[in-house]
This record gives C-alpha cells, sequence and structure tokens, in this order.
C-alpha cells in the first residue's frame, strides 16, 4: 500500500530525503517484529519510547517511521544523519498514537464503515452489558462480533483479550476480520485509557453506551486524577451518532455534557417515583424500568422488573441486583434501535450468563455458589451489597488481591468484605512476584479493623473445597477476584486454573 494512502486524513510533516509516494509492506509499532520495506510508529508507552529504537528499525530497513514532533526535535536536532538519509521516509505528526489510530483504519480499508458498530464506556458493567447486547442483537438474527475485557469473538473464533480496547492497529485487524467474516455488528468495550490513547479515533459509533461513573483507574500509568478519568469516558458521545445514558448517574450531566450526539436515556423508578405521573417519569427518561422484584430459586438468584417507554415488556433476568437491571436496560434500547422485537429481546435476556461476572455455578439445591471479577475495592462492595439483598443465611467471600499492586487496595478490599460478607476466606489471587502470605497479611489487616470472622487458606484450590465443604443451607458463596481469567499468575508465569474446573472435580468426589 503506498504511504500517502495510508496517511490520507492525517495532518503530518514529510521529512528526510524520503517521499510518500513508496511502497509500504507492513505497519508496525513493535521494533521487534520490523522488516525491510515497513512504516514503524514510534509510540512513547509507559515503559518504553519507540523513538529510541529508531537506530535499530533503520538498520532493518525500513522504508518510513511515523515520529513526535516535539521529541523527534528534542532527540535528533542536532543529529542529520535521520534526515540526510535519502532512502527513508520521516513523517512528523503531532501524536504518534492518534496517527496510529487513522493508519490502522487505512491499512484495513476502513472496516467500521462496514459494520454497525456500538460501543460501551463506564466504569462498572461493560462486560455483562456487552454480552447483554451480543445476545439480544444474536436473537434478533443479526451476526455480531464482540471485543473486550474478556475475549474477542469473531464468527466461530475467539481470541484472547489483553487490553479491554485493543491497541488500533489490532483493532482494525479484527473490525476487517469481522467484516470480512460477513458479521454485521461489533459490540466493543471502550475503556478510559482506550479513549485517552487514542485506540478508537476516526471511528464513528452507531451507538455509544454509559453504565456509569465512580473513581478508578486513577494513579501511576492510568489517570492522573478523576477529572481526567471522567473526560476520557466523555470522549465517546462525541463519537457516536446516538448516545444511550444512565439517567440515574451522578455523574451523567457531566458525562453528556460536551456531546454531539442524539441522547437517549434510561432509568429505574424507585418507589417515590411511582407516584409521579407516567409522563413526568418518560420526560426524565426515554426508557424505564420499575417494580423491581428479587427472586431466589434452588441454586439461582436473579431480579424481575417491568419496562416502559419506548419499548414495554416484563423482563426476567439471572443476574443478581440492581446494576443488572441498568445492564439490561442499556441492552434493551440497543436492540430497540436496531430493529429487534420485544418478544426476541425479552427471550435473550432471561437465558443470558455472562463468563465471570455474577456467574453462578451448579453445586448443590443448599446453597449458590457465583464466581465474579470483583477484584477492588469498589467492585467487590457493590457486588456484595447486592448479594446481600437476597438475605443469605451467610454471605461468605472469597477472595485474594493481585501482587505488585497498591497495598491500599488490600486493607480496603479486606475492611469490605469484613463488613459486608457473614465469614471471609483470604486465598491467593494472581500474587505475581510477590509472596502469597505478604498479600494475605496485608488483607488481613484490613478485615481485622471489622469484626468479620475469616479464615486464611493460601492455596486457591484448597480454598474453594474449604468453601463448598463447609457450605451450609441458605448460604451464598461468590469467588471474588479471578472471574474469566483461566490461570494464575506467579513469578512471571501463568499456570492453568480455572474455577470452573476445580468446582466440577471437587463435585465429582464429593457429595454436597
Amino acid at each position: 500500500m503506498l504511504l500517502a494512502d495510508l496517511l490520507d486524513g492525517l495532518h503530518y510533516q514529510c521529512r528526510g530525503g524520503g517521499s510518500v509516494d513508496v511502497d509500504i509492506r507492513e505497519v508496525t509499532s513493535d521494533s521487534r517484529r520490523v522488516m525491510a520495506g515497513d512504516l514503524f510508529i514510534c509510540i512513547s508507552g509507559l515503559h518504553s519510547d519507540g523513538h529510541d529504537f529508531l537506530d535499530v528499525v533503520i538498520k532493518s530497513k525500513v522504508r518510513a517511521v511515523v515520529v513526535a514532533e516535539d521529541i523527534f526535535a528534542e532527540k535528533f536536532s542536532a543529529d542529520n544523519t535521520l534526515l540526510s538519509n535519502n532512502s527513508l521516509t520521516i513523517i512528523e505528526v503531532k501524536c504518534t498514537r492518534y496517527a496510529m489510530a487513522i493508519i490502522a483504519a487505512n491499512r484495513y480499508r476502513h472496516p467500521a464503515k462496514e459494520l454497525k458498530t456500538v460501543a460501551i464506556t463506564g466504569t462498572k458493567g461493560k462486560t455483562t452489558t456487552a454480552y447483554m447486547i451480543k445476545s439480544v442483537l444474536e436473537q434478533g438474527g443479526y451476526r455480531v462480533g464482540l471485543i473486550g475485557t474478556i475475549e474477542v469473538i469473531v464468527g466461530e473464533h475467539r481470541y484472547p483479550a489483553f487490553n479491554t480496547t485493543p491497541e488500533s492497529l489490532l483493532l482494525h485487524r479484527y473490525l476487517r476480520e469481522m467484516a470480512d467474516e460477513g458479521m454485521d455488528i461489533v459490540v466493543i468495550e471502550t475503556s478510559s485509557q482506550g479513549f485517552k490513547l487514542h485506540r478508537t479515533a476516526g471511528i464513528i459509533f452507531d451507538i455509544g453506551i454509559f453504565t456509569n461513573l465512580s473513581p478508578d483507574h486513577i494513579g501511576y500509568g492510568e489517570h492522573t486524577d478523576f477529572d481526567e478519568y471522567r473526560e476520557c469516558k466523555s470522549m465517546l458521545f462525541r463519537q457516536c451518532r446516538i448516545g444511550l445514558v444512565n439517567h440515574d448517574d451522578e455523574y451523567c450531566e457531566q458525562i453528556i455534557a460536551a456531546s454531539t450526539c442524539e441522547i437517549i436515556r434510561y432509568r429505574v423508578m424507585d418507589d417515590k417515583d411511582t407516584q409521579m405521573s407516567p409522563s413526568a417519569n418518560l420526560f426524565a427518561a426515554h426508557l424505564c424500568a420499575s417494580a423491581l422484584s428479587l427472586y431466589r430459586e434452588n441454586d439461582s438468584i436473579g431480579i424481575k422488573f417491568v419496562v416502559s417507554g419506548c419499548v414495554e415488556l416484563a423482563v426476567n433476568i439471572a443476574i443478581p441486583g440492581r446494576f443488572g437491571v441498568y445492564n439490561a436496560l442499556a441492552a434493551i434500547l440497543t436492540g430497540h434501535y436496531l430493529g429487534v422485537s420485544a418478544a426476541d429481546i425479552t427471550h435473550a435476556l432471561q437465558t443470558i450468563r455472562v463468563k465471570g461476572r455474577a456467574e453462578m455455578i451448579a453445586v448443590t439445591d443448599r446453597f449458590i455458589v457465583l464466581i465474579d471479577y470483583a477484584h477492588n475495592a469498589l467492585s467487590l462492595e457493590s457486588l456484595l451489597l447486592s448479594l446481600r439483598e437476597y438475605q443469605p443465611q451467610r454471605l461468605v467471600c472469597l477472595f485474594g488481591c493481585g501482587g505488585n499492586r497498591d497495598r491500599e487496595r488490600r486493607l480496603q478490599m479486606g475492611r469490605i468484605s469484613g463488613e459486608l460478607a457473614d465469614f471471609s476466606i483470604i486465598t491467593s489471587d494472581n500474587p505475581r512476584n510477590e509472596e502469597p502470605q505478604a498479600i494475605i497479611d496485608d488483607i488481613r489487616s484490613g478485615i481485622e479493623a471489622t469484626a468479620g470472622e475469616f479464615v486464611e487458606i493460601i492455596d486457591r484450590s484448597e480454598a474453594i473445597a474449604y468453601a463448598l465443604g463447609n457450605g451450609r443451607s441458605g448460604d451464598i458463596i461468590v469467588l471474588a477476584g479471578k472471574g474469566h481469567e483461566d490461570y494464575q499468575e506467579i513469578k512471571g508465569q501463568r499456570y492453568p486454573m480455572d474455577e470452573r474446573d476445580i468446582i466440577k472435580q471437587l463435585c465429582r468426589q464429593n457429595s454436597y
């Protein structure tokens, strides 16, 4: 492909002795994969900077490089070697990450324009909402691809996910595969980091969804403060045609303040709202859920509710808690705007199950076992508060914390489990390069500040066996932290470990 075609729509300056009228073999930002004839894009990352590898990639006889104008001026203004290389084209841009997104779209022939695109952002609920939407749209007859936290799904192909929103070159490669496979729609989880690093730049989504917002992902390598985090989330609504937003979230108005799209609101009616006239409720939101009712049946719990507004239906989802209602409302609206019938929407939501998101595992009729990805204080608190509403005989929380992470997170998770669970089982999560016992000691400090009862069992498999073996009638047992993950990371290596497999083996060996 001609370099000039790859740069189409991008503001740049051409430096050096080369030209934009040259053929490019491939585009990469990885200096380890670069080959002769490639275009190399210098990306400044958390641990390394592609500009530092220019000498290496030039020796590989790349045809062109994309550099950031400020970094290039600072590092190479006194070095004329690059500029005098008549075989090398140097493209200067303001932001190489933004440039990479535009180049990626050109490289893969703008696949997003061949698909209907649905993007979801928010602190919690992105993954569950994405799978709900996928289920609803497939029930309506669409072929649906998914790009998210758990995996990438293209027809029958499934790929592991390394970031919630992939880097732009990989994102557009997936989109091209979907378009070539004849997919109709793609559902994409769009993270705040994805927006901050311009991974979706240049894409105008057909539908954008905002689930909720709370302080998260703030610190080294993420966001400098909550204001930046919120601003990055809000970028979606300057990048989509229709915005579906959670009217009840306290930050909703700030998220959509600078929006350029049509805004459609959804909400949940509380008891006080039922005293208002229907027209008043529908003025505040286009879609409302009311008459919420929790249910518990054998080894399953969920919630029932009624939807009114632009769609009228009764819904039953086997996902516990109020947060599941908000996720379902976003899925209902998406299905409605893409032409899915109310009957198909209802059926899809009744049967939806999401791996590692309040995922119920059949063990016994005596107690309920769930696996959930809650791996920080915010998500663990939300999960346990939701489960308490079902009034279990005991709420048992098995969890650990990741190694090489903030120690404060461990104290907070320990405190929350101690306050909200009746019994906590402290175990290992992904200890990484830390000693598991040291992590457990930190968690214990948090629990000991409460009156909560707990036990420590370092080996996670043994901890799960203890939880099931000591389960009582009416208990809800939640295995928190691992969710969809099927491995445990120890000392730089990933070892196979899927909690579902552990439970299956325990059920074969024991009668619960």
